[in-house]
């Protein structure tokens, strides 16, 4: 729209002093009349005599005719300036549709224009290559996970089948045939909840309903809530978080981010090793470090994690690697509350920084 009201302001300011001009050469003309007249004594069969007689008769006819061919003349160019300015743009318009991942040429006039349409096109195909991206993992995972929920479905048939078919069997073994059966369901039902993540990703706009919370407390508590689950790795916490920080929240969905950065912290982290959950304040800002022990990401990687769809993990039936999707709903979580989430990997460490306005 800038550029466009640019070449606008040029072409009308070029039509005014051209206008200007043929008006100051309109004017011209009975002087120059007079003066050719008057600098010697004409007879009536010198060359042009005829000519210059009548145009001196009729010099207010001459004048204004002259003046409207010159209008007409420069109001044709520049309408025909204009329209070939429009036939570049609908051109460079088409191509940005059809073959966007040509470069696209202006003339010279319109550089800015084209300089501003080749960013847009640029920008245009990196989404695109993004979208396509992201839809392959998508598609990747959904084989992955269908693949995958064949596995658990039929050791519970099996196990199920073996309790109803061999009655005999003493209370051990039916006992570990059930708690077989129990696990593959659990795994069962944890793949079906990753197929429903994946659709609430697309149909899913967040809203939030924000009220005053003690987050300290908050954290804390959400933080003895993982301690069944850091135990079988003996994993351990420590927390350093400041006391009193109130802050206005979407409780729900801030308690998901929480979820989503502990798993993913407790997934990557070395057995026996402590993870660490930071809480501090300033004056405009609360920040949160999530920090845990592990294999330190390269940038590469790093770079991609809040990509949906993208998963740390490549080993295609790990038990970490879900949806992809929970760093991106975090990120997008935090981002809605004005805040920022980013990560950090050095030295065998993996931290998750999250900052929140207090305003």
């Amino acid at each position: 729209m800038k550029h466009s009201l640019i070449l606008s302001r040029k072409l009308i300011k070029q039509y005014i002093l051209a206008a200007l001009l043929a008006v100051g050469i309109t004017l011209l003309v009975p002087f120059a009349l007079k003066f050719i007249l008057g600098n010697r004594a004409w007879y009536y069969d010198d060359f042009g005599y005829p000519f210059l007689a009548w145009a001196n008769q009729h010099l207010t006819i001459l004048v204004v005719v002259t003046a409207l061919i010159c209008w007409l003349a420069l109001t044709f160019y520049f309408i025909a300036k204009a329209t070939r300015y429009l036939d570049q743009a609908f051109s460079a318009t088409k191509q940005l549709i059809t073959t966007p991942e040509n470069t696209i040429y202006l003339s010279k006039d319109l550089a800015e224009f084209e300089v501003e349409i080749n960013r847009i096109r640029e920008d245009s195909l990196f989404h695109q290559r993004a979208a396509s991206e992201a839809e392959q993992r998508k598609n990747e995972l959904i084989v992955y996970l269908a693949h995958d929920l064949r596995t658990p479905l039929t050791s519970i048939i099996g196990y199920l089948t073996l309790l109803i078919e061999q009655p005999e069997l003493d209370m051990a073994t039916r006992s570990k045939y059930t708690q077989i059966t129990l696990e593959k369901a659990q795994r069962l039902e944890s793949l079906i909840n990753e197929f429903f993540e994946i659709t609430r990703f697309n149909l899913t706009t967040i809203t939030l309903e924000k009220r005053l919370v003690d987050l300290s407390l908050m954290i804390e508590q959400l933080s003895y809530e993982f301690l069944p689950v850091m135990a079988p790795k003996e994993l351990t916490w420590q927390l350093e978080l400041a006391s009193n920080i109130q802050l206005e929240v979407d409780v729900e969905k801030f308690e998901r981010v929480l979820d989503n950065l502990i798993k993913n912290a407790i997934n990557y982290a070395d057995p026996k090793t402590a993870l660490s959950l930071e809480l501090k304040e300033d004056n405009q800002q609360v920040q949160l470090t999530l920090t845990n022990h592990g294999a330190t990401i390269p940038q590469n990687r790093l770079e991609r994690i809040f990509e949906p769809f993208y998963r740390g993990d490549s080993a295609r039936n790990s038990q970490t690697g879900g949806t992809g999707l929970g760093l991106p709903i975090a990120k997008e979580i935090i981002e809605h509350h004005g805040g920022t989430l980013h990560a950090e990997s050095q030295n065998g460490t993996f931290q998750m920084i999250l900052t929140l306005p207090k305003t």
